[in-house]
């Protein structure tokens, strides 16, 4: 007969009693909260680990940034952008300019803000376009040998964005050097 000090895939020690193991591991109960009170307090709790979460994605903690948004590349990249003023960020507020144009019974109003919002669109296209060869040029001589892939477009779509809107908020101020 072999001993445990002979056998190393033996644990030395009897098995506990079910009674002892599960009152060493005593987790809170998985039954759904049943007074008012820990209704409360679950839902606070809940709220206040929601509240955290987001305001550490809006600072740019890397931890808290879903995977997309996740790596030196990407954070350059955003910072790239907030960097600078783009076209694509004032598409919105124009669209709502020509909505207004069109209210008015004059059709030189509404044929005007159609002419405005196609220009602003392609304008917003043709500088997404170059934002997009930039931000690969400027990836790759920033992390060579890390794959440019996606980060043109996450840029670009960044870009048409407002500011204020963006998440994780602009880290850097427009116009500082990246």
């Amino acid at each position: 007969m072999t001993t445990s000090a002979d056998n190393p895939q033996k644990k030395g020690r009897p098995t506990p009693k079910r009674k002892d193991a599960q009152a060493s591991v005593r987790i809170a109960s998985l039954a759904p909260a049943s007074t008012k009170a820990e209704k409360q307090r679950a839902k606070d709790a809940a709220r206040a680990g929601r509240l955290s979460q987001r305001a550490a994605y809006l600072r740019g903690d890397e931890n808290a940034l879903p995977l997309r948004d996740r790596g030196a590349e990407k954070r350059f990249v955003r910072n790239f952008v907030d960097s600078r003023r783009s076209i694509g960020e004032y598409f919105l507020p124009v669209i709502g300019v020509v909505l207004v144009m069109s209210l008015i019974p004059i059709g030189i109003f509404a044929v005007t803000g159609i002419i405005i919002m196609y220009t602003v669109l392609l304008l917003s296209i043709f500088d997404g376009y170059f934002l997009s060869r930039k931000i690969k040029v400027e990836v790759a001589q920033r992390f060579p040998g890390k794959s440019t892939k996606g980060l043109g477009l996450y840029g670009w779509l960044r870009s048409t964005q407002i500011r204020r809107m963006r998440a994780p908020k602009p880290q850097i101020q427009r116009g500082d050097k990246v």
